[in-house]
């Protein structure tokens, strides 16, 4: 009787160890990947004009070429 309350004993605080293991990684996991998760970003929708005043905002057309191209957009 001492001796099967002895294994039941060992083999509950086994499993627990086993969760309490299983907690503390999952725990840790979790923490880890909180801020490193996937965030969903909306596709911004431009039209062709605002890209083509954002180039030539940044310098990569020329106003010659800025004129033309609004011309030819509109």
């Amino acid at each position: 009787m001492v001796h099967d309350f002895f294994w039941e004993g060992i083999f509950a605080w086994g499993i627990f160890r086993l969760l309490f293991i299983i907690l503390i990684v999952w725990l840790v996991v979790h923490l880890i990947n909180r801020d490193h998760s996937p965030k969903f970003i909306p596709p911004i929708h431009e039209n062709a004009l605002d890209i083509l005043k954002t180039r030539y905002a940044k310098g990569e057309i020329t106003k010659e070429q800025y004129e033309q191209m609004k011309a030819d957009i509109q």
